[in-house]
């Protein structure tokens, strides 16, 4: 009798782990594809023919990229490129950059709006891709880093609630962490943030919310990172030619997959405290928002533990 219930509970456990991975299939998000629309740009100079972008695996053109991803974000994106370009043109050692401005599929018309203020500072290279339909802001992200010309590239939000000089602080760590080009992320952080009036005048249900997440991100692996979901990232270009083409979630949680990949690359990362303030017009609904990261994070750790999703080291070349 021992046997057939043996055999019986053997079928159980199977079928579950068929049924989960099935689950997985199904839950997994659909490869990012790229049209050739989107590897293109238009800019203040040339508004009606665009021009080509430079792949992520080409040569660097400038020293930095600023990748903004744009959702409807004609109100707010004023005054955070106006502080964008204030900050680099005042700098006394002159870094050569273009901004790069990915409308997510927006409704609002920022594009043609983002190429009006581009007009304003005609000394400034800023382009302005449109995506063909709306991706999620980590779609947008993954996008303007795989099109980026910079040796390194930044990631920042277009709302401006991080204080853009504090890219200084950033590339100060990188210089340590990433030296001669090598391969490097850093995390601007505003954990130190916690305890003042920036966070505990938020709402009790954010700050729920976000302790529930800081113990979820300790269960998949990316504990030792204090702030995951901060909009202020800086990636040498050896490291984003490893770790943009793996990515694979376009939704609010990708950050936590970059840190991922790059902790599964040995890829060295700095969390930096940075200013940051909080700003009005957020369109993430917290509650729909922190269920879509909690799926997420299992799908994305399933994944790579399973080996679905490949993660390739890439060689150095030498100088």
């Amino acid at each position: 009798m021992d046997n057939p219930l043996i055999l019986y509970g053997c079928i159980v456990i199977l079928t579950g782990f068929a049924l989960l991975y099935f689950a997985l299939v199904i839950w997994s998000p659909a490869p990012i594809i790229t049209h050739e629309s989107e590897k293109k740009y238009r800019s203040f100079k040339s508004t009606k023919k665009p021009l080509s972008l430079t792949p992520l695996e080409d040569s660097g053109t400038v020293d930095l990229t600023v990748v903004i991803p744009a959702y409807n974000e004609t109100e707010r994106l004023p005054l955070m490129l106006e502080q964008t370009i204030d900050h680099l043109s005042s700098l006394k050692k002159k870094r050569t950059y273009e901004i790069l401005i990915v409308d997510d599929g927006s409704s609002d018309g920022t594009s043609e709006f983002s190429l009006k203020l581009a007009a304003k500072y005609p000394k400034s290279d800023i382009r302005v891709v449109t995506l063909e339909k709306n991706l999620g802001k980590g779609g947008a992200v993954r996008h303007g880093m795989l099109y980026g010309g910079g040796e390194r590239l930044l990631m920042v939000d277009a709302d401006g609630a991080s204080r853009f000089n504090d890219l200084e602080l950033l590339w100060d760590a990188m210089d340590k962490i990433a030296p001669n080009k090598g391969a490097g992320v850093v995390v601007g952080s505003r954990a130190h943030l916690v305890k003042t009036e920036a966070v505990v005048k938020r709402s009790l249900l954010r700050n729920i919310l976000m302790y529930g997440l800081h113990t979820i991100l300790r269960i998949v692996g990316v504990g030792h990172i204090r702030d995951t979901q901060c909009g202020f990232k800086l990636f040498s270009r050896s490291a984003a030619q490893q770790i943009f083409p793996a990515q694979h979630l376009p939704t609010w949680i990708f950050d936590v997959e970059l840190l991922l990949l790059a902790k599964q690359l040995r890829i060295p990362v700095a969390e930096v405290p940075i200013e940051w303030h909080e700003v009005p017009g957020s369109k993430l609904n917290v509650v729909t928002a922190s269920l879509q990261m909690l799926r997420d994070l299992l799908i994305v750790r399933a994944n790579l533990l399973l080996g679905r999703w490949q993660v390739v080291p890439r060689k150095q070349k030498s100088e």
